[in-house]
């Protein structure tokens, strides 16, 4: 339910925000999917092939997303919700928006910390822990899945993601190279007449959207740039 008394503020997060927290990503050099191909952990195949492996490998991830905390960018944003509605469309699996106290969040490639049954796909379950082992069942007693979406899987969420963007009085993108579809193609929902804002260390080409600021820089120091040039606020 929208608080029609603020501003509509949508966001897109990306890795980029994580890295912060320690989380390494996807795509830059020493990520850590490094040493692992794509097709070996990030497919409904590779779990076919060999669930143990991509089992262990969420574990991982799972032991040091619980070790990590949330970072300035996430906290910012966190205080944002004081002055805006806050919308968040995050593409990370980390829970660190909730953690930094964001209570309004889309999370379009699912959590490191629920599991999915892989004979009915709406029964998810927190996951107790860090492990996800071979012999947890659902009840329906078919083995769990990490709740993730892979290389080659639909995401569910992206209609109600593009309804967000379509709704936002001010779009930031964070922490995102825009380069990974379907999410990068939910900039086309914003009117290109509202304000939109991207926080990136790279520049980003972003076509027919003349009222893009782009802010060069790492997620926290850039969300100190956008707070006290662009939104006029202080940080607590």
């Amino acid at each position: 339910m929208l608080d029609k008394n603020k501003p509509h503020l949508v966001v897109l997060s990306g890795a980029g925000i994580s890295a912060e927290s320690g989380l390494q990503t996807f795509r830059d050099s020493g990520g850590l999917w490094e040493g692992h191909s794509i097709e070996e952990v990030a497919t409904p195949e590779a779990f076919v092939k060999n669930p143990k492996m991509v089992l262990d490998f969420y574990n991982e991830r799972r032991k040091v997303a619980l070790g990590a905390r949330p970072n300035e960018a996430h906290l910012i944003l966190a205080q944002l919700e004081e002055n805006y509605q806050v919308s968040i469309i995050t593409q990370n699996v980390d829970d660190l928006h909730e953690r930094a106290g964001s209570t309004q969040i889309l999370h379009l490639h699912g959590m490191l910390n629920k599991s999915q049954s892989t004979a009915n796909p709406n029964l998810i379950y927190p996951i107790a822990g860090s492990d996800l082992n071979i012999g947890d069942t659902c009840e329906l007693g078919s083995q769990l899945r990490p709740f993730i979406v892979w290389f080659g899987e639909d995401v569910p969420l992206i209609t109600e993601a593009a309804k967000w963007v379509g709704m936002a009085d001010i779009f930031l993108v964070i922490g995102t190279s825009l380069q990974v579809y379907p999410a990068a193609g939910l900039l086309r929902y914003h009117s290109s007449w509202k304000p939109l804002y991207v926080i990136d260390p790279k520049p980003i080409i972003v076509y027919d959207k003349p009222n893009c600021i782009q802010i060069n820089e790492k997620a926290s120091q850039g969300m100190k740039i956008l707070m006290k040039d662009y939104f006029f606020l202080p940080i607590k």
